[in-house]
């Protein structure tokens, strides 16, 4: 229990009304999971404003509320604290709270559109086998030292990302690598955090479904080296177009990395294949065990940021040529026959191009392309047509098909997909993602490559509010196993 008053450090405030010496047992912004003598925060979202709850935080024993509008009748007993901003105020006072954990990690954030999952669980992995504890928040997972949580949202809310922290502090943890996504930035749960570091991995086009504009999209993801302090640093990818422009407002100390111009930390891939590459980083070559250019930008990145904390270039590099592919990410599953088919994240129209990209320098005249790709429902429209002209451009055949559609109908979907593609474009249309996966395993001749994009990790598809199991990666070995 903590007063009111301790956990209202650094936290801007215009007014408060009741005990400010009251204690509070825990913070919550959810009104159904108050409990007796916490802290309320009514915070205001897209979807409903947590100031039409206070009624029900105060009928639940909340000893406090935070909100941006006191409500008209004040109830006896509990303490109002009336802030400008109630996201900004919930992470500020979380920290306070959790006696500033982050202060006892080396907390390194990873943003960008592609590229974080497989970034920040690389440096989490590379740590750990240096002989380090560590902390991971990922899109895929959350880690506490070697301790598994299951992952909600790439970035979760501030109090839990403090609650985690504390955990990972008290286990001896010395690093955490984290995903900053747009959205979290923007809605100020990295506030109030000590950030060692920040890792740019670069920009395209997605989540305008919520940003509305591209330059918003960009300004979200710069908002965050703009919060850096002076002793941290900025790694940027200089092959970006928008990676100076990332740090230019930065107060951290600036260093880039690249595979095509003069930077800090440059690399080279020397050569490619299906079952890795050999790269050349500092004049030093490994073989790796992923595969694409855009793995030999997370390698470098990672390689990069590993040498901002002070790790040995040499340990480093040695340790990142054991590592292996993250779940989902580009991950291989090989048929009797000599089929592969890779599985991958992919779900936006550059992502999926890198992927494809990746695959054409690797695969023979004689292999067939297989794409089976699709798009969320609820989420960006305009990226869906990008993605499907992107997939019909490489692929022998493309086939369209559901990718959680949530509230939206997958066939409504999959027609602006096909919409803007040419007559006489190569694809199939099946909603079914299993029968879409099967009939690809079908098509497939021995030695072909399949990609299946778009879920990656996910281990289920949503249909309206529901999460039904479903995982690419099974429904292919059991394909594959039919071939036999």
């Amino acid at each position: 229990m903590k007063k009111l008053t301790d956990i209202l450090k650094n936290t801007p405030v215009r007014e408060v009304c009741g005990d400010t010496a009251a204690a509070i047992g825990g913070l919550v912004y959810d009104s159904r999971a108050v409990k007796p003598g916490d802290c309320f925060f009514a915070v205001p979202g897209t979807q409903s404003d947590g100031h039409d709850y206070i009624p029900m935080a105060v009928e639940k024993g909340a000893a406090a509320i935070v909100c941006e509008r006191m409500p008209a009748d004040a109830a006896e007993g509990v303490a109002y604290v009336l802030v400008g901003d109630s996201a900004g105020a919930m992470a500020n006072m979380a920290a306070a709270f959790y006696d500033y954990p982050s202060r006892e990690l080396k907390l390194v954030g990873i943003t960008g559109t592609n590229g974080k999952t497989t970034t920040a669980t690389l440096l989490y992995d590379l740590v750990r086998a240096m002989g380090y504890k560590a902390g991971l928040i990922s899109t895929v997972v959350y880690k506490i030292d070697g301790r598994e949580v299951e992952a909600t949202h790439t970035t979760p809310d501030s109090i839990r990302l403090n609650a985690m922290m504390r955990e990972m502090a008290d286990a001896g943890c010395a690093y955490c690598f984290m995903e900053c996504s747009s959205h979290a930035i923007v809605q100020e749960r990295t506030r109030g955090l000590d950030f060692a570091g920040g890792i740019f991995s670069n920009i395209t086009h997605d989540h305008l479904d919520y940003h509305k504009t591209f330059a918003e999209y960009i300004r979200a993801k710069k908002l965050f080296f703009d919060g850096l302090p002076k002793g941290a640093f900025a790694l940027t990818n200089a092959d970006d177009r928008n990676g100076r422009v990332m740090v230019q407002n930065t107060a951290a100390a600036v260093s880039a990395y690249s595979l095509r111009a003069m930077a800090d930390f440059r690399c080279k891939i020397v050569e490619m294949h299906l079952d890795g590459m050999l790269l050349r980083i500092d004049g030093q070559e490994l073989w790796v065990g992923l595969l694409g250019r855009f793995n030999a930008y997370n390698l470098l990145a990672v390689y990069g940021a590993a040498a901002l904390l002070g790790l040995d270039r040499g340990e480093v590099l040695r340790v990142l040529s054991m590592l292996h592919a993250v779940s989902g990410r580009f991950e291989k599953i090989r048929a009797a026959n000599g089929t592969t088919a890779i599985v991958d994240y992919a779900h936006t129209p550059d992502a999926l191009e890198n992927v494809i990209q990746t695959i054409e320098e690797i695969r023979t005249p004689s292999q067939q392309l297989i794409v089976v790709c699709g798009c969320g429902g609820d989420r960006d429209r305009t990226k869906r047509p990008e993605m499907a002209a992107i997939a019909v451009k490489y692929a022998t055949t493309a086939v369209f098909t559901s990718d959680n559609p949530r509230h939206e109908s997958p066939e409504a979907i999959l027609d602006d997909m096909v919409a803007g593609l040419e007559p006489g474009a190569r694809y199939l249309r099946i909603a079914d993602r299993a029968e879409a996966i099967r009939t690809a395993v079908m098509l497939s001749r021995p030695g072909d490559i399949i990609l299946v994009a778009g879920k990656g990790h996910e281990t289920y598809q949503i249909v309206g509010d529901v999460k039904h199991p479903f995982d690419d990666r099974e429904e292919i070995k059991k394909r594959f196993a039919l071939l036999n």
